[in-house]
């Protein structure tokens, strides 16, 4: 049994969490431990309060006691707010705390564009545009050319909890950039878990979700692979270890 263990900010999209559980069909137990978020605004000052050390350490505990062989600090916002710099000392920090390999959907977006071979991407994110603009300067950080962004100005996680399929395929198209090789939708937000295939299928390209690249970043920190191709492309690159 591989147990990864995941610091979620409030209630928004956690449900994403057992579901891809459930698709992995593996060994793979996912925990899932919620984080106070102080103010819920996709503002920079809030999001750099969502992810001080204090916050993501009274987490860890619970992590830890459930057995944890990783943990992910699953909030893109809360982490690229801190410049690449900052997020690697975020990251260093929680791994400190817990006594686990760590990581945060943040990175875990640039090692997913990495996995896929991709070069060229577009943001489709949800955030107003000067948060997403951030995203976009992480992911330069990381040596990703981004192509476009598209900002949909929200400023409430709880707002984009409510957003459905319709929402989740209007962003996706209204995103999306013939010159990118992948889209990524960075909230997590965002309902996304079930909804991969049909947004790969209608831009005919992969899509990285926040949701699903945080799971997959607690399975690399944890070194297994698994072969889950309803979680898409990602999910679907060699080399594939099936429980």
């Amino acid at each position: 049994m591989t147990a990864l263990g995941f610091l979620y900010p409030g209630h928004s999209a956690e449900d994403d969490y057992p579901r891809i559980e459930q698709l992995l069909g593996s060994d793979i137990r996912v925990d899932l431990v919620h984080t106070d978020i102080g103010e819920d605004a996709h503002r920079v000052d809030a999001l750099l309060e969502m992810g001080s050390a204090g916050r993501l350490a009274a987490g860890v505990q619970e992590l830890r006691h459930a057995g944890a062989d990783a943990v992910v600090w699953a909030c893109t916002s809360g982490s690229f707010v801190y410049g690449w710099d900052g997020a690697q000392e975020q990251v260093r920090a929680l791994a400190q705390t817990a006594g686990l390999p760590a990581s945060s959907t943040s990175f875990a977006f640039a090692h997913a564009v990495r996995e896929l071979g991709a070069r060229r991407v577009a943001i489709g994110a949800t955030y107003p545009e000067d948060v997403a603009q951030l995203f976009a300067e992480f992911l330069r950080a990381a040596g990703v050319e981004v192509v476009s962004v598209n900002s949909s100005g929200i400023i409430t996680a709880a707002e984009v909890g409510t957003w459905g399929e319709s929402e989740l395929l209007a962003l996706a198209r209204n995103s999306d950039h013939p010159d990118a090789e992948a889209l990524l939708l960075p909230d997590t937000a965002l309902h996304t878990a079930a909804h991969i295939p049909a947004l790969e299928k209608e831009l005919g390209k992969p899509i990285l979700t926040a949701n699903q690249v945080t799971v997959w970043e607690g399975l690399r920190l944890a070194d297994r692979r698994v072969n889950a191709p309803e979680l898409g492309a990602l999910f679907t690159r060699e080399p594939i270890v099936q429980a």
